[in-house]
């Protein structure tokens, strides 16, 4: 497997666990392919009934590489505006892909998140049919601090999960909240203090029932949440393009990288 991603398989469950902790498992190139790549693995292994998530080291993933917001204060993102509004993975496009691939797994993934899960690392937890959470966790919708939206399937997966305004002032606001309050807000499925572990013990429960009825039940748990999504995640994909490269884009990437405030313009 990639350098990126480490994949083992015992009794049905895979464990699965984001393989870059000198950076926070933060998302570059080769870790957004590695991810994609995991995940439409898991699709096609034989025997496979629950999958857990969860990242080496100090956090679950930092989010976006620091390298890649540099770039885009260059004019060049890590995906370009056209790739972005490429469907290369169904009614997704590459980003989208990196958490969507699993919700669209037809088992069962548990995220076990610790550390920190900002931005597109939240996005990938979303992805996620239940997460585990640190009491101490620190999360974020953290793409405004860089002028962005988040882009990586995160609206259609948190319409469902918590109220409307709830997700608007965290997005708009980029706030970081603890996994306490993302269990009472309802990112969460449980706060423990081992995620990994737990969701390992609840993988290994679920491995042990039908893995038809299982499959069956999460197709149309998705059925139910998913009305409408292809036109979401289209609509998120040109929000993100109009943004991108933008003057005020990239005044957000370079006020952050210098570390002051920002001077936005309106026109």
């Amino acid at each position: 497997m990639s350098p990126r991603v480490s994949i083992t398989l015992a009794d049905g469950v895979a464990d699965i666990r984001l393989t870059r902790p000198d950076k926070m498992n933060a998302l570059d190139d080769a870790m957004f392919t590695a991810l994609i790549e995991a995940g439409e693995r898991m699709a096609t292994t034989s025997g496979l009934r629950a999958v857990v998530i969860s990242g080496e080291g100090r956090a679950f993933c930092a989010g976006l590489d620091m390298g890649s917001f540099a770039r885009m204060a260059g004019g060049k993102g890590e995906a370009g505006s056209a790739s972005l509004a490429d469907r290369v993975h169904g009614i997704a496009n590459r980003a989208q892909q990196v958490a969507w691939v699993w919700r669209t797994l037809p088992v069962p993934v548990i995220a076990a998140v610790h550390g920190v899960a900002f931005g597109g690392g939240f996005q990938l937890a979303l992805g996620a049919d239940m997460r585990f959470v640190t009491p101490d966790a620190r999360l974020a919708i953290l793409e405004i601090k860089w002028g962005l939206v988040p882009d990586m399937a995160g609206t259609q997966l948190m319409r469902h999960l918590v109220r409307e305004d709830v997700v608007r002032e965290l997005t708009y606001t980029g706030r970081v909240f603890s996994g306490d309050q993302a269990l009472a807000m309802g990112f969460a499925t449980r706060v423990c203090a081992d995620p990994h572990a737990e969701a390992l013990v609840v993988a290994r429960e679920i491995a042990g029932k039908s893995p038809h009825a299982i499959q069956a039940a999460k197709r149309l748990l998705n059925a139910t949440a998913d009305h409408g999504v292809a036109e979401g995640l289209i609509l998120e994909t040109q929000e993100q393009v109009a943004l991108m490269g933008g003057p005020n884009q990239i005044e957000a990437v370079m006020a952050n990288l210098e570390k002051r405030a920002a001077n936005f313009i309106d026109t």
